[in-house]
């Protein structure tokens, strides 16, 4: 049997084979998500992003407790910082969800940014769509921690959790600009430290600033504790309560379509990209454009167009 059908039936260890191919790119993994494709789209996908030192690996490792209370499965993908040595994971996540390791309803995978911007692996996606189509109820992407620049989120998640914490100095407005505008909900971890209070009333205030049209979703900022357990099964109500409204308002709808839109335009980009450059790499071509180019014999922009024009009209 292909990876595919084995995972339809319940195979772990396909499952992880699969993400495994999956994230260092093999062609061969192309043809089982086909055929995984079909099984996918009932998972629950939420997102958890945040500055680093926000505690989001323990809060995670919290929340899946909270789901799996009350009997849903649970899939992690953990985003891991890129190792300098290996280009794998620093798996410093997956230890922290540790407990969870015997527990079959939960599947753990961390996955290395490998330079990849917007706080995701490239390969998230995929490997999202393969917990969904091993039967996970809920997925949980926790990104890397890199600030504003974790956008990508959103448009992967059907709810985006931001995590902000006490006494990181101007960190309320370094954010303000961008991820002020993504979260369904706030929390503010670590609620024993001193101005807990104000950090919550401070975000309260900016996104009272926000302009909301009738019906919309309002965020809320809720406080947690995450090594204690404290207000986890608040901010679990509230993520449930936007799945609500989502699905309430068929608000659901235009996030599934630009969940989607973005993973066709991601990989309609990488094949072009891989197509042209595999083409231009392999004749030996790109080596005389760009001796081109460093001698000036030839400009950068008309190379492009004239690849471009060739690879198009080639057909």
């Amino acid at each position: 049997m292909s990876l595919a059908e084995r995972i339809l039936q319940g195979d772990i260890r396909a499952a992880a084979r699969l993400m495994r191919d999956i994230d260092d790119g093999f062609g061969s993994a192309v043809e089982e998500l086909k055929t995984l494709y079909p099984h996918t789209g009932n998972a629950y996908i939420i997102g958890i992003t945040g500055p680093p030192g926000a505690g989001k690996s323990t809060l995670v490792d919290q929340v899946t407790a909270a789901y799996r209370s009350r009997g849903k499965r649970v899939g992690i993908v953990a985003i891991d910082p890129t190792s300098p040595f290996t280009g794998g994971a620093i798996l410093g996540d997956r230890i922290r969800m540790n407990r969870h390791a015997s527990d079959e309803g939960v599947f753990i995978r961390s996955l290395a940014t490998r330079g990849h911007l917007g706080g995701l692996s490239h390969s998230t996606g995929d490997v999202v769509n393969v917990m969904d189509a091993m039967g996970m109820d809920v997925v949980i992407i926790e990104t890397v921690g890199v600030g504003q620049d974790e956008i990508d989120i959103v448009r992967m998640a059907h709810t985006t959790v931001v995590v902000m914490v006490p006494g990181l100095g101007d960190d309320i407005q370094a954010i303000k600009a961008g991820i002020l505008e993504i979260g369904d909900l706030f929390v503010v971890n670590k609620a024993d430290r001193p101005d807990a209070d104000r950090t919550v009333r401070e975000l309260a205030v900016m996104l009272e600033m926000n302009s909301y049209r009738e019906g919309a979703w309002r965020p809320k900022v809720l406080k947690t504790e995450a090594q204690k357990n404290l207000g986890i099964e608040e901010m679990v109500n509230e993520v449930e309560a936007h799945r609500e409204h989502l699905f309430g308002t068929g608000e659901i709808r235009r996030i599934i379509e630009e969940k989607h839109a973005k993973q066709f335009l991601d990989n309609l980009r990488d094949r072009l990209f891989a197509e042209v450059y595999g083409h231009i790499h392999i004749n030996g071509r790109f080596r005389k454009i760009l001796d081109d180019i460093v001698e000036r014999r030839r400009d950068p922009y008309s190379a492009v167009e004239e690849i471009i024009a060739e690879h198009l009209g080639r057909d």
